[in-house]
This record gives structure tokens, C-alpha cells and sequence, in this order.
């Protein structure tokens, strides 16, 4: 019985709320809408109205989280990723490199760009101090994805072939690290 009663004053009060919205007039208010000679608006204020009710839509929404995109089962399938924010780096250059490298320290690391940073270190066996700083710059495995740069403590200038080498051992890394990961 109190069900049915709720039921009916939901009813009642829906059909206020949509009448008065659509201006009929119900409730004493006039929209003038449907008048013969009714008074025109000027364009630029109804402009204004409609910026002004836009902006406060916007604001509800945000304040509601509502615009902000919702994800579905479909966006896994598409390709439809934000450049900004997608990782762009092969992950067994990117450990190799820190595993070759293991020897210097890490200043900083930025996987959404691709770049290490170390700071000087000396590699076992070895008398002089290097820094580095690797640049994993695509997706693939490939040679291309892979520039690294060095410089000395004293010197600064490194001899090209021992970047090459340090590039070939990263690379040889890498590709024993995916070799591992296809035998799971």
C-alpha cells in the first residue's frame, strides 16, 4: 500500500517537473513562447545565455567527474592511445642497457621519453671513470632504437669504438633477455 502511494507521488511530481521544463506555462510562469506577437530576443543574448549555460554544464560535469572519458572493454582492441602518455620503449633494451651498465650510478630515469641517466662511474677492471646516457628511442629491438653516449672524467671525449662495443653488449643483452621471456 505505501509502495502504490510513493509510486503515484513520483508519478505526479515527474509530470510537474517535466511540464514546468517545457515552459507550458503550468505553475504561473509565461515563456511567451508560443505567443503571436511575442517579443524577439536579440541573437547576441541568447548567444551569451547559451555560452553561460554551457560554461555551467562544463563546470557540473567536471565538479562530477562526468568528462572524463569512460573506458570499455572496446579500447583494449583500438588504437586510440595518446602519444603523450604511451610508453614507447622496448623493454629488454631498457633492462639490458641498466644491466650492462650496472656498474654506474643512476641520476635519473624517464621511461615515457626513453632516457637514462648515470652518473661517473668506473666499470671492473678499468681505470677511468665514465658517465652515460642512453637513449632508447623506439619500440623495436633493432640496432636503430639504441644510442648510447659517453663521456670521460678527464677527458670528456670517449674513442667511438667503445661506445659501439657498449652498444653491441646492450644489444646482446636485449636479445638474450627476449630469447628468456619466449621460453616461459
Amino acid at each position: 500500500m505505501n509502495l502504490h502511494r510513493l509510486a503515484r507521488v513520483a508519478l505526479i511530481g515527474g509530470t510537474v517537473m517535466t511540464l514546468t521544463a517545457c515552459g507550458s506555462g503550468f505553475m504561473g510562469g509565461d515563456s511567451g513562447l508560443f505567443r503571436r506577437n511575442a517579443p524577439s530576443i536579440p541573437s547576441e543574448q541568447t548567444a551569451e545565455r547559451r555560452e553561460r549555460a554551457e560554461a555551467q554544464r562544463a563546470a557540473l560535469a567536471r565538479a562530477s567527474g562526468e568528462d572524463q572519458p569512460r573506458s570499455t572493454i572496446w579500447d583494449l582492441f583500438s588504437n586510440a592511445d595518446d602519444p603523450n602518455t604511451t610508453v614507447e620503449v622496448n623493454k629488454y633494451l631498457w633492462v639490458a642497457a641498466q644491466d650492462v651498465l650496472n656498474f654506474l650510478p643512476i641520476e635519473s630515469v624517464d621511461p615515457f621519453t626513453g632516457v637514462i641517466v648515470t652518473g661517473y662511474g668506473t666499470p671492473p677492471g678499468g681505470g677511468r671513470a665514465y658517465r652515460a646516457t642512453i637513449y632508447v628511442q623506439d619500440p623495436a629491438l633493432d640496432a636503430r632504437s639504441l644510442k648510447v653516449a659517453l663521456q670521460s672524467r678527464g677527458g670528456g671525449a670517449v674513442d667511438p669504438g667503445t661506445v659501439r662495443a657498449i652498444e653491441d653488449a646492450i644489444l646482446t643483452r636485449a636479445r638474450q633477455l627476449r630469447i628468456q621471456d619466449t621460453k616461459l
